[in-house]
């Protein structure tokens, strides 16, 4: 198996979030990448690669053009408007009875115009950092269209948060979503995008949603009580002509492995119906029982498991990384998993 990772995506080094109503040390930092990195290569997995660079085209395929556009240029801009912070917070937001159709031309209107939550700040290294996740998300794809069974993208900033037209939750592209985008723009006519990460994948779930060529599901923690509260419940199956083809999952606080791996093995089954040519999995490791900000109880011993289930489903396959904030146990869990996966090729 060959990994893709760039040191770009350490970049985005923020110090900050915004978290239950305080400001707070951040806990999406670059050491969750290079932990994850160190132990890849210590379990001698397969080569880790550079990733390739793609360019604008594939990340304008799932978001807006000028979501894009603002990301890119938006450090410039926050100088040029005299601000000398190391780190940009959005404060208010187009919620209802507001206008949304607008951009304002101010940088705190596109601030919130653009994201979705306070607790993701932008800082001077963001969009390269992002940027780079993309290319590690779409090179690991290219690698699995090339002909490789399976194929991580050790993507860091995450992505699956990021919708069409905002960021929030630590996520800025949506990298899994771009490299579902990818493939079938390169011929896969059906592909599957399963999240597994402790919060819901609501940005992946908004960009797909109403569309039948991607089979989205989602095993999370469940929104009535858990970020990001306002998608990913139940009776949520798509629109459309996407109707039936999304799937969600939540669960309660405090889920272990047993009922976590129904729910997975109901959407493997999903999968497995829907007939899918590829795989594409977000990967959360946040499911973690000792994860700072997360309430599963999933062990570093049920991970194996969970990745021979996966590799069961015999496709191909791309991983995706998305959150796990128990950084000393970050690299320990994410080959764990994807060990168990290799082990049933």
């Amino acid at each position: 198996m060959k990994t893709v990772f760039s040191s770009l995506q350490l970049n985005h080094r923020p110090t900050k979030e915004m978290a239950d109503g305080q400001l707070v040390d951040a806990v999406e930092i670059p050491r969750r990448a290079e932990i994850v990195h160190e132990h890849v290569k210590l379990a001698g997995f397969g080569e880790i690669l550079e990733p390739k660079d793609f360019g604008r085209a594939p990340l304008t395929r799932v978001h807006t053009e000028d979501y894009v556009s603002f990301l890119e240029t938006f450090w410039a801009d926050w100088l040029a408007e005299g601000r000398d912070g190391k780190e940009a917070f959005p404060f208010v937001w187009p919620v209802r009875g507001l206008r949304d159709d607008r951009v304002p031309e101010h940088i705190d209107g596109k601030l919130g115009r653009f994201s979705f939550d306070a607790g993701s700040p932008l800082t001077v290294g963001t969009w390269e950092a992002a940027a780079a996740s993309a290319n590690t998300a779409l090179t690991a794809a290219e690698l699995v269209k090339s002909g490789d069974r399976v194929a991580f993208g050790l993507c860091r900033p995450p992505g699956h948060h990021a919708g069409p037209d905002y960021y929030g939750g630590y996520c800025f592209l949506n990298n899994a979503s771009v490299a579902t985008q990818w493939l079938l723009d390169q011929g896969a006519s059906k592909v599957a995008l399963l999240d597994i990460d402790y919060h819901h994948g609501n940005g992946s779930q908004t960009i797909f949603e109403h569309r039948s060529d991607v089979l989205f599901l989602s095993v999370h923690a469940d929104p009535a009580h858990e970020y990001p509260y306002f998608l990913g419940y139940a009776d949520e199956t798509g629109k459309g002509e996407g109707e039936g083809y999304t799937a969600n999952y939540p669960l309660p606080f405090g889920t272990p492995i047993t009922p976590w791996m129904d729910a997975l093995e109901h959407a493997c089954k999903r999968i497995k119906a829907y007939g899918a040519e590829a795989l594409v999995i977000s990967l959360g490791m946040d499911t973690f029982e000792r994860d700072p900000i997360s309430k599963f109880k999933l062990k570093t011993d049920d991970f194996p498991g969970v990745g021979e289930r996966l590799a069961q489903l015999n496709l191909p396959t791309t991983f995706i990384m998305e959150g796990g904030y128990a950084v000393d146990d970050l690299g320990r869990n994410t080959t764990a998993l994807l060990g168990g996966f290799l082990s049933r090729l």
